[in-house]
């Protein structure tokens, strides 16, 4: 397997208060939840102070991104309305907001809780839906909010029976391909915009490891790649380990090299310190190689 280097659109962008270079550096977006119910996060609490904590503890870690989230995108979970998933993560983004200018996404699909987070102090939408949401596109492009466009076949908390692919990353990247153009047609601007394939959203392992085999197919489609691995299914049956293993560390780490070999710029961990340390040998690694030129055409 050959590095691969996208041509990148808006490789240096603004997000939120700070600027970023994608053409040579690697982000790790340190996630946040405030959920009783996540499967994947060690430090999964609904209480405010813990969430705070673990945001502040990223921070001093080295990540450059904080991602908050209130609601949990597995199936089986409790009812929770929008009103109760505003109430759980305003308080975390405000908070975070009063002590660093790093990038706060907040990880939602319904526009009233993108719209309370954005007057929270929210710069990123992180949306597992693909902005299916009746009129989320729209506040995007009308807030200036930047976006995480990601794959899923139904969207949070909706079962899905044995989801089946003919080629699933070519069946990934021709959605992506077309919520982007979706959301430029909305009004959102280009260098607003970043893309997720979804590891493991509405996928099997088989799925999410074919689409971290050939994530450059994704990577080429020029917007800055997300990758959301970090201690998800594919890597605990990879490794036939049990949720909460500490093997889940270093496949994660390996996962998500793999990926920024093929492109991926961001990487969404819960264990920040390895990550950034690993992000930064990767660079290293990668320094010959690290340039290129942007794409001046937007091409979706």
């Amino acid at each position: 397997m050959k590095v691969y280097y996208p041509e990148l659109i808006a490789p240096q962008r603004m997000v939120g208060r700070r600027e970023f270079d994608f053409s040579k550096h690697v982000v790790v977006m340190a996630i946040v939840n405030r959920t009783p119910n996540s499967g994947l996060d060690p430090r999964t609490s609904i209480e405010l102070g813990d969430a705070v904590a673990t945001a502040e503890r990223a921070l001093g870690e080295g990540a450059e991104w904080i991602d908050i989230g209130g609601r949990s995108f597995r199936a089986d979970q409790p009812p929770l309305t929008a009103q109760e998933e505003i109430e759980r993560i305003t308080p975390v983004i405000s908070s975070i907001r009063e002590i660093t200018d790093a990038v706060i996404s907040v990880d939602t699909h319904l526009v009233e809780v993108a719209r309370a987070a954005r007057t929270a102090g929210a710069d990123v939408l992180n949306d597992t839906n693909g902005l299916r949401s009746p009129g989320i596109a729209e506040f995007v492009a009308e807030s200036g909010m930047s976006v995480v466009i990601s794959h899923s076949l139904a969207g949070p908390h909706s079962a899905v029976s044995r989801p089946s692919y003919e080629d699933v990353t070519a069946e990934v990247a021709a959605f992506l391909r077309e919520r982007v153009a979706y959301a430029l047609d909305c009004g959102v601007q280009p260098e607003k915009i970043f893309i997720d394939p979804g590891h493991d959203l509405n996928k099997n392992t088989s799925d999410s490891l074919e689409l971290t085999r050939k994530l450059a197919e994704i990577t080429a489609i020029g917007f800055p790649t997300v990758v959301a691995v970090s201690n998800k299914h594919f890597i605990r049956e990879s490794l036939n380990v049990e949720r909460g293993a500490a093997e889940l560390k270093e496949g994660t780490i390996a996962a998500n090299t793999m990926c920024v070999y093929q492109g991926a710029r961001i990487v969404r961990v819960h264990d920040v310190e390895a990550n950034v340390a690993a992000m930064r040998n990767v660079e290293a690694l990668l320094t010959s190689i690290f340039r290129a030129p942007s794409r001046t055409e937007v091409k979706p």
